[in-house]
């Protein structure tokens, strides 16, 4: 199984990218949250995380692989565990995950069914099967501190709010920002200062990150 793929990022569409590498074209699937991450590395030789899948009718014997990708392994990771979940299944997995990864771990952490239905096609019925599939299993995931139930952080320490104010002073949304900032504190939970925490933000907005 291929489980790391590198290529030039030529396209992004709302659940897949193409990355080209020795005159070879791969389509590779993708969560809908990492949709505008990967954007800002359109032109640029990325690498991915990959895992595979058969879609289509066993019986029939009508089966077509599909890779799927991922920036960062702890993406996969819980990508790994959401699909085992019955009921779920890649498919509607990749649709569902909107929000960022931790996001949807922290809720799952908590208990928030009613957040988790907020994700397309997770109805109340789906929601409570993955809380009690997952629950207590996302340690290493889910953020630091609970989910609200409007599906913020419950805590950002001051400099993380003070970078929020910044960000969205200087003409970003805050829904972006907040998703900014919490890949930002996956990546480097050890950040202190308002402009750390804008300048780490800012190198997931444009792809730069590391």
């Amino acid at each position: 199984m291929i489980v790391r793929l590198t290529g030039t990022l030529i396209e992004v569409t709302e659940e897949s990218v193409l990355l080209e590498r020795d005159g070879l074209t791969r389509e590779v699937l993708v969560p809908r949250f990492a949709v505008g991450e990967l954007a800002a590395y359109r032109g640029q030789l990325v690498t991915l995380h990959t895992m595979e899948f058969l879609e289509g009718n066993q019986a029939s014997g009508n089966l077509v692989p599909r890779m799927l990708g991922f920036l960062h392994t702890e993406d996969r990771d819980f990508f790994t565990r959401f699909v085992n979940v019955k009921g779920i299944g890649a498919r509607k997995a990749l649709k569902a995950l909107c929000e960022p990864v931790r996001r949807v771990a922290t809720w799952i952490q908590s208990g928030d069914a009613k957040s988790l239905t907020r994700l397309p096609g997770v109805g109340a019925r789906a929601a409570e099967m993955i809380v009690a599939s997952l629950k207590g299993k996302l340690d290493d995931l889910a953020l630091p501190a609970t989910a609200t139930k409007e599906g913020t952080p419950a805590e950002l320490s001051r400099a993380q709010r003070d970078a929020i104010e910044i960000l969205t002073a200087w003409g970003d949304s805050r829904g972006d920002s907040e998703r900014w900032l919490e890949r930002a504190a996956q990546l480097h939970p050890d950040l202190a200062s308002p402009d750390e925490w804008v300048r780490a933000a800012y190198r997931v907005k444009t792809g730069t990150e590391g």
